[in-house]
């Protein structure tokens, strides 16, 4: 059970949590280039998880980098249980706003046609950042139960 991919200090958690980071850093840079973002409550919720989605896993491709390159394990439970709570809050919280941000452009586009007669809204980009950061929280959840099987297996 301790051979899984993407544990800490490999290089498969390594790339996993670079990906998480990469995805958010993007969902970020996507949404602040949206003009008008920041008048809907679910678009700045979802900038604020995605910032916490990239320091949270940029953190640990950091202490995985480091732990292979001094060759160190970091297959403790202390650190692993450690893992378990950062993942599993950030994998909810990022779900949470990537759902909520889901819902408004759901309404925007669907319901009351919003994106249709507002064209200046770009709801494309609203579209894009969701999108990424629904693939940074698949990446954070993968690396969630990761760590709680890994976490069981002490």
């Amino acid at each position: 059970m301790r051979e899984l991919v993407g544990r800490p200090g490999t290089w498969g958690g390594l790339w996993l949590r670079l990906g998480q980071a990469a995805l958010a850093a993007a969902s970020i840079a996507v949404m602040a280039s949206a003009y008008g973002f920041a008048g809907y409550t679910a678009f700045c919720y979802l900038i604020a998880s995605m910032g916490l989605q990239a320091l949270w896993s940029l953190g640990l491709a950091c202490l995985d980098g480091y732990a292979l390159k001094v060759k160190r394990d970091l297959g403790n439970a202390v650190l692993v249980s450690l893992f378990v709570v950062g993942d599993w809050v950030t994998a909810i919280l990022s779900f949470a706003a990537s759902c909520s941000a889901a819902g408004v452009i759901v309404l925007f586009e669907r319901d009351i046609s919003f994106c249709r007669r507002f064209y200046q809204l770009p709801c494309g980009k609203y579209q894009l950042a969701t999108a990424f950061a629904f693939l940074s929280w698949a990446l954070s959840a993968t690396s969630a139960v990761i760590m709680f099987w890994l976490l069981a297996s002490f």
